[in-house]
């Protein structure tokens, strides 16, 4: 006999529609707000973890966003998602991030805080279309995460948000506040760029 499905009560947070969160968030409510923020945190988290190569960076900058985000409520006029609008916010303060750790200091690669045995989503990225396929994955890690790094901040989160989140050229556009020729451009762009970095790695020894 099978488990009877739990009924969720639509009007508890839990249960709610982004819309209606986002409605009594604005109106102070921080139990709606909460739903929001364990809807997408794992999301914006991996965002930009994805950017910086860095733990710590990225949930500092995730609070962040999500601090931000609820700061500016009453300015959200609902003309895309709650959930785009806030990829905006984070996308735009792991850029501002990432241009201050620039003048800072030179990142190295014993600087780079990342796993990707334990990253399905960069594991998803280095698909079997790809020619490092054959590769030891911690090795290849190494040089595909140095390669990331060496994209400018536009182009490192155009690969990013594409082709280990899965967000669509629209989508993007609208985050990043650009046309969707220029997202397609930066990609194709960012590719090549990433194809030319590794492919010393790529060739047979």
């Amino acid at each position: 006999m099978s488990e009877p499905v739990p009924i969720i009560d639509s009007n508890t947070p839990a249960g709610m529609l982004e819309p209606d969160l986002v409605r009594q968030a604005r109106r102070g409510d921080l139990n709606a707000y909460d739903e929001l923020v364990k809807r997408y945190q794992q999301r914006i988290y991996a965002t930009i973890y994805h950017m910086t190569s860095n733990h710590e960076d990225a949930n500092d900058l995730a609070q962040e966003s999500f601090i931000k985000a609820f700061q500016a409520l009453n300015t959200f006029k609902g003309g895309s998602t709650f959930y785009t609008w806030l990829y905006r916010i984070a996308v735009n303060k792991t850029i501002n991030f990432l241009k201050q750790r620039k003048k800072r200091q030179h990142m190295s690669l014993n600087d780079i805080d990342f796993n990707a045995e334990h990253d399905p989503d960069l594991v998803a990225l280095i698909s079997d279309k790809t020619p490092f396929r054959n590769a030891g994955l911690s090795e290849l890690q190494k040089f595909l995460n140095e390669a990331l790094l060496k994209l400018s901040e536009p182009h490192r989160m155009v690969v990013v948000l594409h082709d280990v989140q899965g967000q669509s050229h629209e989508e993007i556009a609208e985050i990043m506040g650009c046309n969707i020729g220029t997202v397609r451009s930066r990609l194709f762009y960012a590719r090549q760029q990433l194809q030319g970095y590794l492919s010393e790695y790529a060739k047979p020894a």
